[in-house]
């Protein structure tokens, strides 16, 4: 029986025998009625040792065995038993063990799908000017090809070639943010530094298209992170500049301070977002039936992760048109 191959057993029956005798014969000798009582006492506790000390190391097998399923991803199993003891202990904490692998399992399962999920994302948004800029060099290739449709081709391939550089770009922040290596500098930073950062790539493109701002509260503070803060304000306007009209385009931009956060409103007069594409504003690659044509559904997402990673949060009204309504908050830690 493997029960008595065990070395530690076979130990233990040979002191217990060497015990044994000893009493036996330490009995015998205060009396043949003090020898046998002696006999019967160890007999009884020799077999109730064994007993206990074999069903012991079932349960250890038992135990073991159950490891050995866990190990080959059984992870529902429950070894946990309502008796008390020390393997009843051991029992419990393999249990809580198993529950935390299998929340880790279910984890990586999540991010294996969402890692498949972005990579067919991103192979898509990749694909469709790759296309297109394969059938312009193709039609490039034609010598009688007029000039002025050569110049066409040739400002449609740079265009797209811009839209491949920034997805790219897109994505590798996005991928920090993702890893949770994104350095976050956190200090107070000047709310109208912050405003003046983010506006400054549109400053001239607003004047061409007769688009007007406006901005309050500029005197308050923010702690964040001036860099990534002011890329999740770029993207926010970039997607109000997009939706407001030429030369009837309003953005208000206003700073306000409590004792919980300080907030950025950012609004603007443009064609708002539908009711159905409002709960999904924030997902990645998601284009809303008013997206521009070179949208390519990661700018507000980003927005959404830079403010989170600060431990911040973005809401957004609308109400088609009739303009959006975005609101970033900073929430000021308690002492």
């Amino acid at each position: 029986m493997s029960f008595f191959r065990n070395r530690e057993v076979r130990q233990l029956i040979v002191v217990l025998a060497v015990l044994s005798g000893i009493l036996t014969v330490a009995g015998f000798l205060a009396g043949i009625a003090t020898g046998i009582l002696v006999i019967l006492t160890v007999f009884l506790m020799d077999t109730a040792f064994f007993y206990f000390t074999r069903e012991r190391y079932r349960q250890i097998g038992k135990l073991s065995a159950y490891l050995r399923r866990i190990a080959a991803g059984e992870y529902s199993l429950d070894v946990r038993d309502n008796v008390e003891g020390e393997l009843s202990i051991l029992k419990s904490e393999i249990y809580k063990m198993t529950t935390m692998l299998s929340e880790y399992n279910e984890l990586l399962k999540q991010e294996k799908t969402l890692l498949a999920q972005h990579m067919a994302d991103i192979s898509h948004q990749l694909k469709t000017p790759l296309t297109s800029m394969m059938v312009m060099v193709d039609l490039l290739k034609d010598e009688n090809l007029p000039d002025e449709k050569r110049q066409e081709f040739t400002s449609h391939i740079y265009k797209q070639l811009v839209r491949i550089e920034t997805l790219v770009s897109s994505l590798l922040k996005m991928s920090k943010l993702d890893a949770g290596v994104a350095d976050m500098n956190l200090r107070e930073v000047p709310a109208g530094k912050l405003i003046e950062n983010a506006l400054s790539p549109f400053l001239i493109l607003m004047e061409i298209k007769g688009i007007t701002y406006s901005l309050s509260g500029e005197e308050h503070v923010i702690h964040c992170d001036l860099q990534w803060t002011t890329e999740a304000l770029i993207n926010i306007l970039k997607n109000s500049i997009e939706h407001v009209r030429n030369d009837e385009g309003r953005i208000e931009i206003s700073v306000s301070d409590n004792p919980l956060y300080t907030e950025i409103k950012i609004s603007d007069n443009g064609t708002g977002i539908s009711r159905e594409d409002l709960p999904h504003i924030f997902t990645r690659y998601y284009r809303g039936k008013n997206a521009s044509p070179d949208s390519v559904g990661i700018g507000l997402a980003m927005a959404y992760s830079i403010i989170l990673s600060q431990g911040g949060d973005i809401t957004v009204k609308s109400v088609q048109g009739e303009g959006a309504e975005f609101f970033v908050r900073f929430y000021k830690s308690v002492v």
